[in-house]
């Protein structure tokens, strides 16, 4: 295996620049996709719930199978499976620009996630395992402040393109990136695996916890219009899918997420602070961006720029965070950065019908980005501290994972839960009324969060490791931690 790329070199430019465009490629899609919502169900007249699944599809099989995707890597080798993953997120996205209807649609954006859980675990562990040790960090803290700036544009360049050549280019766009990443990566990238005895894949694990996530979504999306009996039988059969993956862990001789790993209390209580605080992140972009465009009267470039201002913050500060984390302590960031969250969330009361952005939108999303700055970078620091060093890439891979089932579940739930019907995007007043409702539930579940992390977490040993990736501004996910020891990255 390949491990002493120097980043001066032309080699390393080259790898550099594969793994930023691969990954850019899932993240800038995770962003871009919420602002063309509204056009996309005007366009392939969807309901509601088409555009909950436009955005679901994707969310579900990339958290149920990012922590296989790294596997994989691992095992047949990070470039080959990372180039797979980047000509399958390609091919998924070519079919996405040329949907005839929603349902072709959703089935291309699940495609895609299969894609997005190759190639975004990959671009870091090639990373990992091709740089030599002295460029390690400094090639991480460059792929990751890219992927920032790559989060950054991308509500932006969703809108733009929107309003320009049309909302089918949000997913076009990948395949030129996509015949530009492949070929380099193949001929500039070393290929590089795990040499150490693998046992079996957790492919049963894999797939119980897609199927228990897919379940309970459809339940949640379809409580609203759908038959009583069948939303009833899908909901209980996924808390039986639930069940059954437990099980399955507990018994694997070789677990894709290992229950012994949450014997740490402070593991397992930051984790759920993190699936409280990621849900209400999820279902805030999500909504936002069609209260902007359906009641604020925005156009999706107003509504995609918008809201850079909490992305720069990420950028910006997040590393600065970490550090006064690491004087202070966790437990004041985590407990005072979701309350910031809860009180944008109610600054965002404010935004209605015609909505001024200066005096409206940007003070909400100023305090939101303040919040995200606050606790993001200190909770990835702290869910790392809080198992042993060996399982560092794990530990991130389990955090990253809930992070984006939070957001999946949440975008199916909170429509519900506030009460909007499946033509209420096309109402400005019914969905102004229902997306306030929604507001005050995130307020809450942030709130919930901030309780849990004062009553739980406590300062990590003085000897724990920081992260690598604090700096990003990946707003749909915790920042990524790669393993030590060869290279290996467990998890996206």
């Amino acid at each position: 295996m390949s491990s002493d790329v120097r980043l001066a070199s032309p080699q390393g430019k080259w790898i550099l620049l594969t793994t930023v465009l691969g990954s850019s490629m899932a993240m800038v899609d995770s962003t871009v996709v919420n602002v063309a919502l509204p056009r996309i169900g005007r366009d392939l007249d969807a309901d509601l719930a088409a555009l909950q699944w436009t955005a679901n599809a994707y969310m579900l099989t990339l958290a149920g199978l990012i922590l296989l995707g790294g596997s994989l890597g691992d095992r047949y080798g990070r470039r080959k499976v990372f180039v797979i993953g980047v000509v399958w997120f390609a091919a998924a996205s070519l079919l996405c620009g040329l949907a005839p209807n929603v349902a072709v649609l959703v089935a291309a954006r699940a495609l895609q996630g299969i894609g997005g859980a190759l190639l975004t675990p990959g671009s870091l562990a090639l990373i990992q395992a091709s740089f030599h040790p002295d460029d390690r960090a400094r090639a991480v803290g460059l792929w990751s402040g890219f992927g920032g700036i790559g989060a950054a544009i991308g509500p932006f360049l969703g809108g733009w393109l929107v309003d320009g050549p049309g909302w089918r280019w949000v997913f076009l766009i990948n395949v030129p990136m996509a015949l530009v990443c492949a070929p380099i990566a193949v001929r500039h990238v070393p290929e590089s695996a795990d040499g150490r005895k693998h046992g079996r894949f957790d492919v049963l694990g894999a797939a119980l916890g897609a199927i228990a996530l897919a379940l309970v979504t459809y339940a949640l999306i379809e409580a609203g219009d759908g038959s009583l009996p069948v939303v009833i039988l899908t909901a209980v059969a996924g808390v039986a899918a639930g069940v059954a993956f437990v099980y399955v862990e507990k018994r694997s001789a070789d677990p894709m997420m290992p229950p012994g790993i949450f014997a740490s209390r402070q593991f397992t209580a930051v984790n759920l602070v993190t699936l409280c605080v990621y849900a209400a992140f999820g279902g805030f972009f999500f909504l936002t961006a069609l209260q902007l465009q359906v009641v604020a009267g925005y156009s999706a470039l107003q509504a995609g720029t918008a809201l850079l201002p909490t992305t720069a913050l990420m950028l910006l500060f997040s590393a600065r965070s970490g550090e006064l984390a690491q004087r202070i302590g966790p437990r004041i960031p985590l407990t005072v950065g979701p309350l910031l969250c809860a009180v944008a969330m109610l600054l965002m009361l404010r935004v209605g019908p015609d909505a001024s952005y200066l005096a409206d939108v940007l003070p909400a999303l100023l305090v939101m980005g303040a919040g995200m700055v606050t606790l993001v970078a200190p909770l990835t620091a702290t869910v790392l501290a809080s198992v042993d060093t060996a399982r560092a890439g794990l530990a991130s891979g389990i955090n990253n994972a809930a992070a984006r089932a939070a957001g999946l579940i949440a975008v199916a739930a909170l429509p519900l839960l506030a009460g909007m019907g499946p033509e209420a995007y096309r109402s400005a007043p019914a969905f102004d009324h229902a997306f306030d409702r929604a507001m005050l539930w995130c307020a809450g579940v942030l709130v919930v969060g901030s309780v849990l992390a004062y009553a739980t977490v406590r300062r990590p040993a003085p000897d724990c490791r920081r992260p690598e990736c604090l700096t990003h501004g990946w707003v749909t996910a915790p920042p990524l931690e790669p393993r030590v020891g060869k290279g290996r990255l467990d998890a996206g």
